[in-house]
C-alpha cells in the first residue's frame, strides 16, 4: 500500500483520480472531498466490483487510519490502492474545498 500526501492527492484529483471515502454516511454528509464516492469501510469487501483494476484507487477517511486499513485490504486483492495521509481533516485544514451534504459530485 502506498500512502500519498494531501498535495499529491489534490494533483491526482485534478487529473480525475478514482476516490472512495470509507467513512460512515453521517461523517460523509458532514464534509467530504468534492466528487468522492461514499463506500463505508464495512461495505468495501462486498463492493470491490465497483472499483477499477486498471488505475489507482485513492482511499480517504477522516484522518488516514481507516483508509490505510482499506488500502491494505485492496492491495492484497490486487488493486493499486493509495491511502490519503491526513484524510479529509488534512484536506480541509490545507484550505481545499469540502462539500457538505449527501451529493458526491458537487465542486
Amino acid at each position: 500500500m502506498r500512502e500519498v500526501s494531501t498535495h499529491e492527492f489534490a494533483s491526482a484529483r485534478a487529473d480525475g483520480a478514482f476516490t472512495i471515502d470509507v467513512r460512515e454516511p453521517g461523517e460523509y454528509v458532514s464534509g467530504h472531498v468534492p466528487g468522492v464516492r461514499l463506500m463505508p469501510m464495512g461495505e468495501v469487501p462486498s463492493r470491490q466490483a465497483e472499483l477499477p483494476r486498471n488505475r489507482p484507487v485513492y482511499v480517504v477517511c477522516q484522518s488516514g487510519n481507516r483508509s490505510r486499513t482499506i488500502a491494505d485490504l485492496l492491495v492484497r486483492q490486487g488493486f493499486d490502492a493509495r491511502s490519503v495521509a491526513g484524510g479529509t481533516s488534512g484536506w480541509e485544514s490545507l484550505g481545499y474545498p469540502v462539500v457538505r451534504g449527501p451529493v458526491a459530485d458537487v465542486a
